[in-house]
């Protein structure tokens, strides 16, 4: 497999596009892809001047999910081997999710099994309203385990429930209702939302959002406790004190840009 079947370009504004780039086979994942993909996203989550990262694919599909060949293979592994394989596909889905950028999912076309769980790692998503979505491992004698976390966190655990055990197909109207997407457009204003939600992107402050993701990562579904709210606190009190918070306060103050924004 060439690097092609990922995709990474960085514009001159910091935003990262990573496009998934099999559309011959609807950008199915096998193993050499999602280890390409992870490497990628990690490159990035060390560069301090990509302020955002776009999840998209090639094509009509997002991504359909794992490759049938390389379930074939898969077939054939011992449980050593799947074990090794499934410490793979974890790595990938816990760095997007964890990217320290604000990410958004460009869904461009459908998503399947493990195609729905890069989305549902995304903070952000916006897609066709043509594109389906389904959590079909059931079908095949397998669970969605791997991506079950961000699933129940997505959409809640009695909509979970529901689509990993019947693996029904639902439309964008639906993942839209379900928390799974946040915008649905038609196929020729995808771009525009896109580009419109990236411009508010850029009018906020890097270090502020990275911040404010890796606060709500971090106290997730915590009940309010003393202890939760004195680390909110301490997330507070850092932001305020580093270099992009006191130039913030000054910019408001003075009724001037910041100076991210120059």
């Amino acid at each position: 497999m060439s690097t092609d079947a990922v995709l990474l370009t960085v514009d001159k504004q910091g935003i990262a596009t990573v496009a998934l780039n099999r559309a011959d086979l609807h950008n199915a994942l096998d193993d050499e892809t999602i280890s390409l993909l992870a490497a990628t996203l990690e490159t990035l989550a060390e560069d301090a001047t990509v302020r955002a990262v776009v999840l998209t694919g090639n094509g009509i599909s997002f991504s359909a999910g794992h490759d049938p060949d390389w379930l074939r293979r898969l077939s054939q592994f011992s449980a050593s081997e799947l074990n090794r394989y499934a410490q793979q596909m974890a790595r990938l889905l816990h760095t997007l999710d964890t990217l320290p950028q604000p990410t958004l999912a460009r869904v461009q076309g459908s998503a399947f099994g493990l195609g729905v769980a890069l989305v549902a790692c995304c903070d952000i998503a916006i897609g066709v309203s043509e594109a389906l979505f389904s959590l079909s491992e059931v079908k095949f004698g397998q669970i969605p385990a791997l991506a079950a976390p961000y699933l129940v966190r997505a959409i809640g655990e009695r909509a979970a429930r529901r689509y990993c055990i019947s693996a029904e197909r639902f439309n964008a109207g639906k993942a839209k209702r379900l928390g799974l997407l946040h915008q649905v457009v038609e196929n020729d204003e995808l771009d525009a939302a896109v580009q419109h939600l990236l411009d508010h992107l850029r009018l906020n402050s890097p270090a502020a959002m990275r911040a404010a993701k890796h606060l709500l990562g971090e106290i997730g579904s915590q009940e309010i406790t003393p202890q939760v709210m004195q680390r909110c606190i301490e997330h507070s009190l850092a932001v305020r004190m580093s270099d992009e918070g006191r130039e913030g306060i000054h910019a408001l103050i003075e009724m001037r840009r910041p100076g991210w924004m120059e």
